[in-house]
């Protein structure tokens, strides 16, 4: 699929394993066995101050699994015509993001650890970062 064409009914949300020891539990995650895609980079955010927000942009190619490590988060995915909103906040859950999908990150709470689970490296070019230019890539 195109990602000019991808939707938000094509981003889900993932349950993961989660192992259950006395000492503590355990989730496990493997590249193209718990998730559909090889992870070639692995990125966390933190510390983001009360109120403000993070993406606000799309990408072309790269696809994610987002996790809340800790504490809860907001994830409001668009694809043009429809937005749905996620929250989340276990650790054995991830929101499966395809390419060509705008995201908005708010409503972090105080010690919220964003885990992203990438498929490719990092390159700017696949990056849209204004919302007008998603727009005319959703239509071309």
């Amino acid at each position: 699929m195109k990602s000019n064409k991808s939707t938000i009914n094509d981003c889900k949300i993932i349950d993961m394993r989660k192992i259950h020891d006395v000492r503590g539990n355990l989730t496990p995650i493997e590249g193209g066995v718990d998730i559909p895609f090889e992870i070639k980079r692995i990125y966390y955010l933190y510390d983001v101050p009360s109120g403000e927000s993070r993406g606000a942009h799309a990408h072309k190619e790269l696809q994610q699994l987002i996790i809340a490590a800790n504490g809860s988060f907001t994830i409001t995915l668009d694809d043009g015509k429809n937005k749905k909103s996620f929250t989340l906040n276990r650790p054995y859950q991830g929101l499966y993001v395809v390419p060509g999908i705008w995201r908005d990150l708010d409503d972090f709470s105080s010690g919220a650890v964003l885990l992203c689970l990438a498929s490719e490296h990092y390159k700017a070019e696949d990056y849209i970062r204004d919302y007008e230019e998603f727009l005319r890539y959703k239509k071309s």
